[in-house]
């Protein structure tokens, strides 16, 4: 009785689970993917060079803080470099599965990133450096969970939880500030 009705009683559309099952080419983007595809790869993009640049500027200060006192901040600066990585990953992953192609283009890293990446030489000059990228961070991810809002729940899933780890972030190199 139930196969009559193309919507299962429970509110599930039976004809797009099997419309979901016949374009197996277009892996996870189903065609009842409700976001803009285009415009959230771009986003993501941006948000994977951000992420890249802060992979750079947090390595640039660990190998480069120097001195015996230093030594938590240095081991803070290889842990946020580790996580900025891994968002980074996350986010180029995100994009192949949106069908996009995620852009690790070096040449263009500084003109799409959020983030600015800093050369200091003095270890207050890095965390205040850190913080306002971490900041930034933060705004940005908020501002893109905002536009995509619930048209593509895995992306939003993968952006909070990245925003997470940037409010932690921002919250150790406070605490780092003298």
């Amino acid at each position: 009785m139930a196969e009559s009705n193309p919507t299962h009683p429970a509110g599930i559309d039976r004809e797009a689970i099997r419309e979901a099952a016949r374009n197996m080419l277009d892996g996870p983007v189903t065609a009842g993917y409700k976001g803009d595809r285009e415009a959230v790869i771009k986003m993501l993009n941006d948000a994977l060079a951000t992420e890249l640049v802060c992979v750079l500027r947090y390595k640039r200060h660990y190998y480069t803080v120097s001195g015996l006192q230093n030594g938590p901040i240095k081991a803070e600066f290889l842990e946020h470099a580790t996580q900025e990585q891994e968002h980074a990953d996350s986010l180029a992953e995100r994009i192949v599965q949106l069908n996009g192609q995620p852009d690790f283009n070096p040449a263009t890293l500084l003109a799409r990133s959020h983030a600015e990446y800093d050369a200091s030489d003095d270890v207050q000059a890095m965390i205040k450096a850190n913080l306002i990228a971490e900041r930034v961070a933060i705004e940005s991810y908020r501002q893109m969970i905002e536009q995509i809002g619930d048209t593509d729940p895995t992306t939003r899933h993968l952006l909070i939880s990245i925003m997470a780890v940037e409010e932690e972030h921002a919250d150790d190199m406070r605490d780092l500030l003298e």
